[in-house]
Order: structure tokens, then C-alpha cells, then sequence
């Protein structure tokens, strides 16, 4: 059986090492490069695992860098969401007002032009009042000049000139209704109150007077109505025209946050970019942890318009 050059060797070694006997040089020398070869090989294990090991460090550091931007990035998406959302309430609420103070416009133009045709039909009136007494006034000079036997037929002449004009401006339909009516309404005056019980009774002449002043009645309270809606619709656009304006400047300032974060958001993402390529990538506070609260803002209950 042959043993090759190794095995004898080692057995030769063997026995010489525990015969006491001195180990020759190429031994030693054998035995010094496999250590030397083992040693290499060692080194080159630990370099190789070092270098592993970096490697799997700089992956878990940009593992860690990456998980807090996509949570940065989340926290931004959320922060942006919010703002949108705010952003349509005041929308909302803008075109809510925008709306009531058109609503208003029209009423207080709807007021204005009754208040004119109030104002017109005055002028008439007062104008048709002139002309009358100018015409009494004339007939007054005419009977002055010429004057009759009795004053009876001055008398009937002056009342007929002044049943004719009291008919020329209340007309002659429904006056007697709207006597009654007129009557009823200031029963509590004692005049009233007689005149009333006559009923049917009253001269067509009277109930024309009464009629006259129900017309005259009604036309002070329409104007009375239409002043204090205008005062109030001035209010009213005042107001809005102020809410509006808080409105438009909370807008512009939430779109100018919105931009603010949405410009931050690009930074960090350009940072996270750079971090992956061998640099680290530095923490620091979100921006997120000073937003701004808007619950009291925009969760307030709108405020209704006073009823005109």
C-alpha cells in the first residue's frame, strides 16, 4: 500500500516529535506557509464579511431614511388633503354669501323701484292736488266776479267739483268696501266708530273721503315698510360685504400654507433622493407638528341672515 509524500511526512514528524528529536526546516517552512495560507485566507474572510457588513448597514440606514420620507410623505398628503378640504368649505361658504347678498341686491333694487313708483304716483297725486286748486281757486275768483243770488248753488257747485276730483283719484270701484274697510280698521276712533255704525247709510260723497284717506293711509305705510327694508338690506349687504372680505382673505391665506407644504414636500423628497446614494440622510422636525388648527374656524355654525 503506498502512502503519499504528506502522510509520510507526517508520520515521520510524528514520530520524531515524540522521540524528542529535532524537527527539520522543511517542516517548519511547510508548516509556516499553510499557516500564512490560512491566515490570508482568514483576512480575506474578515475583509469580505466587513465589507458585507457595511454594505448591509448603508442598506438599512437607507431602509430607515426611506421609511421616515414615504411617513413624512404620508403626513404631507394628509396635511394637503386637509387643506383642500378646508378650502372647498370656505368655497362653499363663499358662494353661500355671494348668493344671499344677490338675493339682497335684487330685493333692495325690487325696493328701490317701488319705492320710485311710490315717490311717482306722490308727485301724480300731488300734481293732480294743484291742478285742483288751482281750478278751485279759479272758480273761487269766477264766482267772486260774478256773483249769484245764493250761495247754495256755490256751495253745490264746490261740492260737486270736489266729489269729482276725490272720484278722479280714487276711482269709482270698490269704494265703498274699501270705506268700510278703512273705517273698521280705526274703529277705536269715536268719529270712526259713529260713521261706522250708519253702514250704508253714508253719502257717496263721505264714503269717496274715506276712501281717499285709506289710500292716503296706505301709501304711508308702504313707505314706511320700504324705508325700513332698505335700511335693513344696507345691513344686511354691509355685513356680507365684511364677512366677505374675512372670507377672501382666510382663502388666500390657505392656498399660500397649501403652496408652502406642497414646496416642502418636493425638498424632502429631493433629500430622501439624495440620502440613497451613500449619504445620510439627516432627521429633523416635520413641519407637520406646527400646522395650523382651523377646527374653531371652519367647524362654526354659519350664522343666518336676519329675516327682512
Amino acid at each position: 500500500m503506498d502512502l503519499s509524500q504528506q502522510i509520510e511526512d507526517y508520520i515521520k514528524d510524528s514520530i520524531d516529535y515524540s522521540l524528542d528529536l529535532p524537527v527539520s526546516t522543511n517542516t517548519l517552512e511547510s508548516k509556516l506557509r499553510a499557516s500564512e495560507e490560512v491566515s490570508e485566507q482568514f483576512r480575506d474572510q474578515y475583509l469580505y464579511l466587513q465589507i458585507k457588513l457595511k454594505e448591509k448597514d448603508e442598506v438599512i440606514e437607507r431602509a430607515q431614511a426611506l421609511k421616515k420620507f414615504v411617513e413624512e410623505n404620508q403626513k404631507f398628503a394628509k396635511e394637503c388633503a386637509n387643506l383642500l378640504s378646508q378650502c372647498t368649505r370656505w368655497e362653499k361658504e363663499c358662494s353661500l354669501y355671494d348668493r344671499d347678498r344677490e338675493a339682497l341686491m335684487d330685493f333692495r333694487n325690487e325696493a328701490d323701484e317701488r319705492a320710485k313708483e311710490t315717490e311717482i304716483r306722490v308727485h301724480k297725486l300731488e300734481g293732480e292736488i294743484r291742478t285742483t286748486t288751482e281750478e278751485l281757486q279759479f272758480y273761487k275768483n269766477h264766482l267772486e266776479m260774478h256773483p249769484v243770488d245764493s250761495s247754495t248753488e256755490a256751495s253745490a257747485m264746490e261740492q260737486l267739483f270736489l266729489e269729482s276730483l276725490i272720484t278722479t283719484i280714487v276711482g269709482d270701484n270698490d269704494v265703498a268696501q274699501t270705506a268700510h274697510a278703512f273705517l273698521e280698521a280705526n274703529c277705536g276712533v269715536d268719529l270712526c266708530q259713529s260713521l261706522l255704525k250708519k253702514g250704508n247709510s253714508l253719502k257717496p260723497s263721505s264714503q269717496k273721503v274715506l276712501a281717499l284717506a285709506a289710500e292716503v293711509k296706505t301709501l304711508q305705510k308702504e313707505k314706511e315698510h320700504l324705508r325700513i327694508n332698505l335700511t335693513r338690506a344696507e345691513e344686511e349687504v354691509n355685513v356680507l360685504f365684511q364677512e366677505n372680505k374675512l372670507l377672501d382673505k382666510e382663502n388666500k391665506r390657505l392656498m399660500r400654507h397649501h403652496k408652502e407644504s406642497c414646496h416642502r414636500s418636493a425638498g424632502e423628497k429631493h433629500t430622501g433622493g439624495a440620502s440613497a446614494q451613500g449619504r445620510k440622510r439627516k432627521s429633523g422636525p416635520s413641519p407637520i407638528d406646527g400646522k395650523i388648527d382651523f377646527t374653531d374656524q371652519v367647524d362654526s355654525p354659519r350664522k343666518p341672515l336676519s329675516s327682512l
